[in-house]
C-alpha cells in the first residue's frame, strides 16, 4: 500500500471519524422535535437507581459482546477481553455511519492483526448473524403472543389488516427457521459454496468456519440471547422511571417486536433517531398516553447504548495504526 495512504489512516481515520460523527450526532439530536421536554424528562430521572442501573447495564451489554467477539476471534487469534472491548466500541463508531450498521467490521479490523483482517469478516458476519436471529425469532414471537395468545393485548394488529398481520408472522416463521439452520450449519454452508467455482478465490477468507462446532454455535447464540435480554431490560427501566406505565410483560414483547421491526427497517446509524422514536411511538402508544415520556425514552436508550460507545470508540482509534509502516 503507498505510503502516504498508510500515513492518512494510522494517523488521520481516528480524528476525522470523531469530528465526523460528533457533528452528525449534534445535527441528529439538535434538530429532533420536543427536545427541551424530552431531555427535561430524561434529566427528572437522574435522581433514580433505576436510571443508573441502566447506565451500569450499557457496561454489561457490550461487555457480553466483547466475550462473543472474544470467542469468535479464537480460532484466528488470542484476543484478552479488554482487547475484545475495545474492538468492539472501535465497531460501534464505524456503525453509526454505515446503513443498519454493517460497517462493524470496519472498527474492529484496528485491534486485528493485519494479515488476519479480511479472514475477521466472517466471524464478524457470523456474530451478526447470531444476533440477528435471536431479535427476529423473539420478536417472531412476541408477534405470535399477540397474534393468538393475548386477546385483551390484540390491539397491537389493529395497525395492519388481519391478512397482512398474518402474512408478517408467517413470514417472521420463515425468516427464523432459514436462518437458524444457516447459522448451525454454517460450516456445511462453507463447504458447499467452495464447491462453487467462481466462489473459491473468496471462500477461502471463511475456511475459519469450519472451526466452529455445534458447541461453540450455541454457546456463541446463548451470550446473544443473554445481551438480548440486558438491552430489553434497559429498555424497560428506562420507560417506567419516565412514567410510562405498561405491565412487564406487556412492555417486554412489544419491545421484542419494536427491536424486530428496527432489525428489518433500513436505517444508518446517525439519523436511526428519528426511525426509532416513530416506531416505538407507533407501538408504545397503544398502551399509554405518555407520548413524550416514550419519546424520551427512546432517545435516552439511543444515547447510552449507541451514541456513548461510538464515542469512546472514536476516541479509541486515535492512538492505533491501522497499517504497518513496513
Amino acid at each position: 500500500m503507498n505510503k502516504n495512504i498508510k500515513i492518512i489512516l494510522n494517523y488521520f481515520l481516528g480524528p476525522v471519524l470523531f469530528i465526523v460523527l460528533s457533528w452528525n450526532l449534534y445535527q441528529q439530536i439538535s434538530h429532533q422535535p420536543d427536545l427541551p421536554q424530552r431531555w427535561a424528562q430524561i434529566k427528572l430521572s437522574w435522581h433514580q437507581a433505576s436510571f443508573w442501573l441502566v447506565l451500569l447495564l450499557m457496561f454489561v451489554n457490550w461487555g457480553l459482546e466483547a466475550r462473543k467477539w472474544q470467542l469468535l476471534m479464537a480460532p484466528l487469534e488470542k484476543f484478552s477481553f479488554l482487547k475484545s472491548y475495545k474492538s468492539v466500541l472501535a465497531g460501534c463508531s464505524v456503525t453509526m455511519l454505515t446503513p443498519n450498521r454493517i460497517g462493524e467490521f470496519g472498527g474492529r479490523i484496528v485491534y486485528v492483526q493485519e494479515e488476519h483482517r479480511l479472514s475477521a469478516i466472517s466471524l464478524t458476519i457470523l456474530g451478526s448473524i447470531s444476533q440477528l436471529f435471536i431479535t427476529i425469532i423473539m420478536g417472531t414471537t412476541g408477534l405470535i403472543v399477540f397474534r393468538y395468545f393475548s386477546q385483551s393485548d390484540a390491539v397491537l394488529f389493529k395497525l395492519l389488516p388481519a391478512l397482512a398481520g398474518d402474512i408478517l408472522v408467517y413470514v417472521s416463521i420463515a425468516v427464523s427457521a432459514v436462518l437458524i439452520f444457516l447459522y448451525l450449519r454454517v460450516g456445511a454452508l462453507a463447504s458447499l459454496l467452495e464447491r462453487v467455482h467462481f466462489l473459491k478465490r473468496f471462500v477461502k477468507q471463511i475456511y475459519l468456519l469450519h472451526a466452529f462446532g455445534r458447541k461453540q454455535l450455541l454457546r456463541i447464540l446463548f451470550l446473544s440471547f443473554l445481551r438480548y435480554l440486558v438491552f430489553i431490560l434497559q429498555y424497560i427501566l428506562l420507560l417506567h422511571v419516565l412514567q410510562v406505565d405498561i405491565a412487564y410483560v406487556v412492555c417486554f414483547w412489544l419491545l421484542s417486536v419494536f427491536y424486530l421491526v428496527m432489525a428489518i427497517a433500513p436505517t444508518i446509524g446517525f439519523i436511526e433517531l428519528p426511525v426509532r422514536a416513530a416506531a416505538s411511538v407507533e407501538l408504545l402508544q397503544l398502551y399509554s398516553t405518555n407520548v413524550i415520556g416514550i419519546q424520551a425514552a427512546s432517545l435516552g436508550i439511543w444515547l447510552i447504548n449507541l451514541v456513548i460507545p461510538a464515542v469512546a470508540g472514536s476516541l479509541l482509534i486515535f492512538g492505533i495504526k491501522i497499517m504497518k509502516e513496513k
